[in-house]
Parts: C-alpha cells; sequence; structure tokens
C-alpha cells in the first residue's frame, strides 16, 4: 500500500526513527499509526516513551503564582517575531492573571475581548492553546520556572508537614530545583503507582519482542524483561529519575534527604509541564 508523507513525517516527528523506518512501518501496518510506532519500538528504532512531537506552531508558554492560585499558559501565534513582541509577553501575562483572579481555565468573555485586542494590534491569529490552574493549600507552595524564552513552562506544588517549613530556604531551592528538573526531564508521571496498566502491558509486550531470540532460560528472559521495565519507569517517573544536580540520587531520596534535615515530611502533590507546540492528547 502507500502511504502520505506527511503521515510518514508525523510518525518521524513523534518517534524520532528515520524517514524509511517510519515508511515500512506505516506500510506494515497498513497506515495504522499507533500499530506503527509500537512496531518502530519493538524494533529498538524509537523510543519507549516520547513525551511530545516537535513543535508545531509559535507563541510562548507563560507561569504566575498568586496568592492561593497558580497557572501556566500556552499562547500560540504565527510568527516567532510576534512571540517575542513587547505586546504578545504583556498580553499573555495579562491574560493568565484574569484566569487565575476568576479561577477559570477557559477565557471569559472579557479576557476574550482583550485577546482580540491584542490581535488587532499585532495582526496575527493568536489563541490561548491550553490554560491548567493549581490551588494552593495551608501547607503548600507552587514554585514556577520558565526555559528558553518560553519555550517551556513548569509548576511544581510542594505539600509539607509543618507551615513553619514553607519559609525555609532550602525547602524554597528544591522547589526550583524541581522545577528545573521538570523542564530537563518531561517525566510523564510522579510515581509508578500513575502509571496507565495499559501503558505497562504495552511496554512489557516491547520488551518481550526485543527479547526474541536471546538463547536464555525463561526464568533469566522475565529477568531480562522485567529489568527493561523497571529502567524504562526509572526514566519516565519523576520519583524515580535521577535528580537534575545529582544525577545518581533519584528525586524520592532527595525528597527523603531533605524532609529528615529540615524535621518535617516534603512531598511533591502535583506538577504541570506545558511544551511549546507539543502534541496535546
Amino acid at each position: 500500500m502507500s502511504v502520505k508523507p506527511e503521515d510518514v513525517k508525523k510518525l518521524r516527528d513523534k518517534t524520532g526513527a528515520g524517514m524509511l523506518d517510519c515508511k515500512n512501518a506505516l506500510i506494515e501496518a497498513a497506515g495504522d499509526f499507533a500499530r506503527a510506532e509500537k512496531l518502530l519500538k519493538e524494533q529498538g528504532l524509537a523510543a519507549a516513551a516520547k513525551r511530545s512531537g516537535r513543535a508545531t506552531n509559535e507563541g510562548r508558554v507563560f507561569t504566575m503564582v498568586k496568592g492561593d492560585k497558580a497557572g501556566v499558559m500556552e499562547l500560540s501565534c504565527e510568527t516567532d517575531f510576534v512571540a517575542i513582541n513587547d505586546v504578545f509577553v504583556k498580553s499573555g501575562t495579562a491574560l493568565l492573571e484574569g484566569c487565575l483572579d476568576a479561577g477559570t481555565e477557559t477565557l471569559t468573555p472579557a479576557l476574550e475581548d482583550q485577546l482580540k485586542g491584542a490581535i488587532s494590534t499585532l495582526k496575527e491569529n493568536i489563541a490561548a492553546r491550553r490554560i491548567k490552574l493549581l490551588s494552593i493549600g495551608a501547607n503548600e507552595m507552587v514554585v514556577d520556572y520558565i526555559h528558553g524564552a518560553g519555550k517551556i513552562g513548569v509548576l511544581v506544588k510542594l505539600a509539607v508537614e509543618k507551615p513553619e517549613m514553607l519559609n525555609d530556604e532550602k525547602v524554597k531551592q528544591l522547589g526550583f530545583d524541581l522545577a528545573l528538573h521538570v523542564a530537563a526531564f518531561a517525566p510523564l508521571y510522579l510515581s509508578r503507582s500513575d502509571v496507565d496498566p495499559a501503558y505497562l502491558k504495552e511496554q512489557e509486550e516491547i520488551f518481550t519482542k526485543q527479547s526474541e531470540g536471546l538463547d536464555k532460560p525463561e526464568k533469566v528472559l522475565q529477568g531480562i524483561i522485567q529489568g527493561k521495565l523497571n529502567k524504562h519507569l526509572g526514566s519516565i517517573c519523576l520519583l524515580d529519575q535521577g535528580f537534575v544536580k545529582e544525577e545518581k540520587v533519584t528525586v524520592g531520596k532527595i525528597l527523603e534527604g531533605l524532609s529528615k534535615e529540615v524535621g518535617g515530611k516534603i512531598a511533591i502533590a502535583e506538577y504541570v509541564s506545558f511544551k511549546l507546540g507539543e502534541e496535546l492528547v
């Protein structure tokens, strides 16, 4: 069968595999995109997991912490020139602040009017592609971080055992470091318990397929498969990832260590990461 060039490119953008490999996978999968992606993974030609496709539009990600709420918003536009324009930047900041004040993850009519004003001034289509708000409780803090002139925006919410811990400089620094970590390593999940069982099953099938042909006893093969699965989970779960500033120590162990040092438990309650132009699921 023949496949569309745009489908080949889309598969390549999502998996990082070669154009010919993507084309052959789509042919073998009879055009089924998900099946073709799985085939590439089984063949070791694609990453086992990838957070998103490549950027497909211009714009900027905004973050803000205000009162008992924090927010992150992706504001898209047509050109990178507009994305760095002062009117665009100020408009994005005002729109996100308006959402925080109203407690809404969609633009209100008044905010839509503000956006139309920016569109009229900048002469480009501009849209609030997505907005996510987090509430901040009494024993919680949210740290925000912007990377690469708005290419990535992160919110990390920490929950602490004692309210006075919120003023501890070491706790504040850890919050910032964790936001930096999320931006750098793009974890898919907070912990292993958050991973979709269907996803786990698919990954096990992939690693089983990759292990075919190995001249090993069944018990050894199962150990190899489980080892690959554990390594993969360690790469996509935030608490199991090597910490950005000390890669031989997991994020979970870093949290445990500081909790003992400051005399109270510190936990990651929630995190959000937006990457400009990433594929939405």
